[in-house]
């Protein structure tokens, strides 16, 4: 290969190092922006998703617990369906309840679970201070009377 030949795929490279430097930039930019929307999406989507999916579980166990009851045969496995399904119920309700109390102390959306022993409450939220921890912890210690230790805090 000639000297020329040479230095001129020398300076071709170069050329589309810097125009590829410059795409990267320019695109990187662009893609940043659609990123902080994303994120804000993917949050929210996130927890009606969940939200979602929580009440699809929940209704097939109602419903589980009806088809039970239809075919039992005994009075006792009737009553402890229809025992199993109103703790269901109550708890679905002590939930709802839960997230539009700590919706109104001021987060944009939450989602609270309520387990045999523990509780977990998602909060929209960039960050959770400790006073934020302590207000939410309050109203669920007040509302169920859970032990603070078995209540998890998250933000989303």
């Amino acid at each position: 290969m000639s000297k020329k030949k040479k230095i001129f795929v020398l300076v071709a490279m170069a050329l589309l190092l810097v125009v590829t430097g410059y795409l990267n930039i320019a695109l990187n930019k662009n893609n940043n922006q659609e990123n902080l929307t994303a994120s804000t999406t993917v949050t929210a989507s996130f927890l009606s998703s969940y939200r979602s999916s929580k009440l699809a579980t929940r209704n097939s166990m109602l419903e589980y617990y009806d088809s039970i009851i239809a075919s039992a045969t005994t009075q006792a496995q009737i009553a402890d369906a229809n025992n199993l399904k109103m703790e269901l119920a109550k708890r679905m309700e002590s939930e709802t309840i839960l997230e539009s109390m700590v919706m109104a102390s001021g987060y944009e959306d939450a989602v609270v679970t309520i387990a045999d022993e523990n509780t977990t409450v998602m909060v929209k939220s960039d960050n959770l201070t400790g006073d934020d921890v302590s207000k939410i912890l309050t109203i669920l210690v007040g509302e169920t009377k859970a032990d603070p230790t078995n209540v998890k805090i998250m933000s989303v």
